[in-house]
């Protein structure tokens, strides 16, 4: 089977096209920029473009499909020929579907915890030896590619992102999967550039539930008021499995599960993670792992890629940096790291980088995300907002926003890394959440910092 990639270089796409190399298909791709790590990769699997940029006579009529993603635009060369040829032409997760169409799918969908529910499914499968195909949205430790594809495999699992499938086709990636086993972990209103309204940001969760086929069910989070009612109000004929977080005490800095067979400690932390944690329990007991199995293997779980990611440490300060943007992402997290270390001095500091945070309108759903924070911090690129194309955004109406008189703004980068390299690294916590990259800040001055003897 020959499979072309048009825009090859994005972080899902180059690795469904290594998951499909490495199962031997033949697999071509173009790019007019493709930067690291995917241009690493490719190229150990020869698999990288020649020459940058869209060539028309790539297309032709020996290949089987065209896989396109959201990279490219509408009018794009390989696209239009590809059209004119009348090649079939998936998008992302209709090629994954159709990969796995014979399998059980198991789809894990949400605004927030979907990476980290599906890490931990991962975990606990891989620990006990049990294999599976998946798609998961961040690397993770012991896993060479974020997509594996095999013919063998019973179950794949699959991360549900409810962002557009490709510039021609404008369903929620979730929608096209249809999977047997779900889970649905909470709702919070993002991408507001694509669903300009609550309810209809709503409406693709609901559509997302009747997806699954009948007979099969869905876990989910009782916590998120909408979530249960959109489940609980579905006429679909499916199984449902509510969870909540489970009873844990914190004892020196570390979590304990509260289980039947006495406090099991655990290495990640925060009310939102143990929710996780309930949900992923109920999904791999449908994959035939059953409870003690579940808990030995989940206590040597440490978390997911950028998701609360320990920086720096000493005798007395810890500084983490977590993918959190998403207002309430930056709330749950913030309250978790207060949560684990209540006597020291918690300082969060949050860039303001996707398009929703940068937006005007959407600025208000900050209020209060920060007050757990003994000091809140707020850094964002005035530059970012005009690269956006959004209407400009002042001090005072992100000071408004987050309702906090003594938050600290920052528009320069120098100045941001400024302030953290001036911090006394004593009797506190540090919480840096983005999914930017701070305006540049190289970490490695930082961790230097909080290591010398204080």
């Amino acid at each position: 089977m020959n499979v072309h990639f048009i825009a090859i270089g994005g972080a899902a796409m180059h690795n469904l096209a290594l998951a499909l190399h490495n199962k031997g298909l033949h697999v071509t791709g173009s790019d007019d920029t493709i930067f690291e790590p995917s241009k690493s990769r490719l190229n150990s699997a020869g698999l990288l473009p020649t020459n940058f940029g869209w060539f028309a006579e790539k297309i032709t009529n020996t290949l089987d499909a065209v896989v396109l993603g959201m990279h490219a635009k509408q009018d794009n060369p390989e696209l239009l020929k590809a059209q004119e040829l009348g090649l079939k032409i998936y998008s992302y997760p209709e090629f994954l579907y159709e990969q796995s169409k014979h399998k059980t799918r198991v789809v894990i969908g949400g605004s927030h915890g979907k990476t980290t529910i599906t890490a931990m499914i991962l975990h606990v499968l891989n620990y006990h030896d049990i294999d599976v195909d998946y798609m998961v949205g961040a690397q993770l430790d012991g896993f060479d590619v974020m997509v594996k594809l095999t013919d063998d495999a019973d179950f794949i699992v699959l991360e549900g992102d409810e962002y557009l499938s490709s510039p021609i086709d404008r369903r929620p990636k979730f929608h096209l999967y249809q999977p047997n086993i779900a889970l649905l972990s909470g709702i919070a209103w993002d991408h507001i550039n694509v669903f300009p309204t609550f309810e209809n940001y709503l409406e693709q969760f609901k559509i997302f539930v009747e997806s699954i086929t009948v007979g099969g069910s869905i876990s989910y989070n009782t916590e998120d008021s909408n979530v249960q009612t959109i489940v609980e109000q579905s006429e679909n004929q499916i199984r449902k499995f509510p969870y909540q977080t489970p009873e844990h005490t914190i004892v020196d800095g570390v979590s304990y599960l509260n289980t039947e067979e006495g406090p099991l400690p655990l290495e990640i932390f925060g009310a939102h993670n143990l929710n996780n944690l309930a949900g992923s329990k109920w999904i791999c007991q449908q994959m035939g792992v059953d409870q003690d199995d579940f808990y030995e293997a989940i206590s040597s779980f440490s978390g997911a890629s950028k998701r609360l990611e320990k920086v720096a440490e000493n005798s007395s300060c810890v500084v983490y940096k977590d993918f959190a943007h998403s207002p309430s992402k930056v709330k749950a997290t913030t309250e978790a790291v207060k949560s684990q270390y209540p006597d020291r001095e918690l300082v969060a500091c949050l860039e303001l980088h996707t398009y929703s945070s940068l937006n005007a309108d959407f600025l208000d759903h900050y209020k209060n995300t920060l007050d757990a924070a003994d000091k809140a911090v707020v850094f964002y690129s005035p530059h970012a907002v005009e690269i956006k194309q959004l209407e400009s955004v002042s001090k005072v109406q992100i000071e408004n926003a987050f309702d906090r008189n003594d938050l600290i703004i920052f528009t320069d980068p120098t100045l941001f890394k400024a302030y953290l390299m001036a911090l006394e690294y004593v009797h506190k916590t540090v919480l840096l959440m983005s999914s930017g990259s701070y305006g540049g800040l190289d970490f490695e001055p930082l961790k230097n910092k909080v290591s010398q003897p204080h």
